[in-house]
């Protein structure tokens, strides 16, 4: 865990500027784009429908298009994850944020969570994109976090993150701090779900988090 405050700037360069509500259309995601750009943001993350479109919209922006798989509950097949990320990553994306079977951690079936995680992991990293493992930490003991971040680990996604910000709780300063303790300098953090400040990004990215995920990403960057 850093001590430093993180600047205001450094805040918007890690912002994922998100919309994954179920009614969203493709004006919006059009406006969301286009902030992205104008502030600089890290991505956009949008459901699988819009990645097209998002692409189309960042071809020529340093903006990384991300999409989600097995959202928002994880309990789909580790094939149709697979199939749902090799879609995506032909239509642009280049980050995917896949929600990790949650029963089967709670059940102790580690060895089903980790070939699930390694599957999708592989899929992006042969397209040379990354990988992000949404754990769902409000859903889980802290003994179920840090094992869920090792299982991440071992099978080499390139991040591990909060929240769907689909369940019942989002992200806190010590679940980042904990899976940030937990996985070490190795992996990136990404804090998302309830983060609607600037004031809340920066304690995230001071407990340890290198990506906030946020649909408030305008407001962050006003306050900034």
């Amino acid at each position: 865990m850093s001590t430093a405050q993180p600047t205001a700037r450094e805040i918007i360069h890690k912002i994922d500027h998100t919309l994954l509500k179920p009614e969203a259309t493709s004006a919006q995601v059009e406006q969301l784009c286009q902030e992205a750009k104008a502030h600089g943001f890290a991505a956009v993350c949008v459901n699988a429908v819009h990645t097209t479109l998002a692409a189309r919209l960042l071809q020529d922006s340093p903006v990384a298009v991300c999409t989600v798989v097995g959202f928002p509950l994880g309990a789909s097949l580790t094939e149709t994850k697979v199939f749902e990320a090799k879609q995506a990553l032909v239509r642009g994306a280049a980050e995917i944020d896949m929600v990790i079977n949650i029963g089967a951690l709670k059940a102790g079936d580690d060895e089903l969570v980790k070939q699930d995680i390694a599957a999708v992991t592989q899929t992006c990293h042969k397209a040379g994109a990354i990988l992000k493992a949404i754990i769902e930490t409000a859903l889980l003991s802290d003994a179920e976090k840090i094992r869920a971040c090792q299982l991440a680990q071992i099978a080499g996604a390139d991040y591990v993150k909060t929240s769907t910000g689909f369940a019942s709780g989002g992200a806190t300063v010590e679940d980042v701090a904990l899976m940030r303790r937990t996985v070490g300098l190795s992996m990136g953090v990404k804090a998302a779900g309830g983060i609607r400040s600037l004031a809340q990004a920066q304690a995230m990215v001071a407990a340890g988090a290198t990506r906030i995920g946020t649909s408030s990403g305008v407001r962050i960057a006003q306050e900034a």
